[in-house]
């Protein structure tokens, strides 16, 4: 038999194709230990069907049998081996699978853990700059109420009210003045033109005979307005009296801007 080449301390439970090798193994030494037990060159008896034959036996015979019995262990020896060397294969490339997955989890976790920290120097770049903002526009608004309280220390002489004739020029002038605050569009001319047609410059003029004179609410003033206009389109600063002259005319005229864009546009009675 071959001699065991395995290091001492190193044994393996034998698997199903160790096992099978084995037991071929055996099966050839008990036949070679049986044609060792004959003497080379002797013989021995069978009697079959009557008749005696000798058997002859040599020892080149047991030397052929020896050696397959070796080349049998070598074979199994290698598939031995094959079957491991698959063994070890599987088990590097498992690893490998592995320590790519790993290697692949690391690198994804590094990649969360960086957006975090972007996202993190971020969010406070961002409020560093909220509350540079806020302290720059406390700064501006602490100059502005500083310079607000020097210039009310600053005696200041209020400027005198303009004053205006006491007639058609002053009261449509000094309605000017009040529609120009206002934004009311109108002019001079236009202005001084429908007064003349509807009351030739008399601010206590009163129509008495037309359809509004019928319904009860006649056209007074400078401008005949009714009082339901006068009232709708009074103008802030101005009498309530429908017969003052600058009330008239500037209720008037902001009634000819809602409806006909101007007094300027007003060429009849309105």
């Amino acid at each position: 038999m071959p001699k065991n080449t395995q290091n001492p301390g190193h044994s393996r439970v034998p698997t199903r194709t160790h096992k099978i090798a084995l037991t071929g193994v055996a099966a050839l030494g008990a036949a070679t230990l049986a044609f060792s037990l004959v003497p080379a060159g002797g013989s021995t008896t069978t009697t079959e069907a009557g008749s005696a034959a000798a058997v002859a036996y040599s020892s080149e015979q047991v030397k052929d049998v020896k050696g397959t019995i070796t080349d049998q262990l070598a074979g199994a020896s290698v598939k031995v081996e094959a079957i491991e060397a698959k063994r070890q294969a599987a088990a590097d490339a498992a690893a490998k699978l592995k320590a790519a997955a790993e290697a692949k989890k690391k690198a994804a976790a590094e990649a969360a853990a960086q957006a975090a920290r972007k996202a993190a120097e971020e969010q406070a770049a961002k409020k560093a700059a909220e509350e540079q903002a806020a302290k720059e526009a406390a700064r501006e608004r602490a100059a502005q109420a500083a310079a607000s309280r020097t210039s009310k220390r600053v005696a200041v002489q209020p400027a005198a009210a303009k004053t205006y004739p006491n007639n058609l020029d002053g009261w449509i002038r000094e309605s000017l003045a009040i529609m120009k605050k206002h934004g009311i569009p109108g002019s001079y001319s236009g202005i001084h033109r429908n007064i003349i047609r509807e009351s030739s410059g008399n601010p206590m003029a009163i129509n008495n005979w037309d359809i509004n004179a019928q319904n009860g609410i006649p056209s007074k003033g400078l401008l005949q307005v009714i009082p339901p206009t006068f009232q709708a389109y009074h103008v802030p600063g101005t009498s309530w009296d429908i017969y003052d002259p600058v009330a008239n005319i500037t209720a008037a005229c902001n009634y000819a801007a809602d409806r006909y864009g101007s007094m300027d546009n007003v060429n009849s009675a309105y």
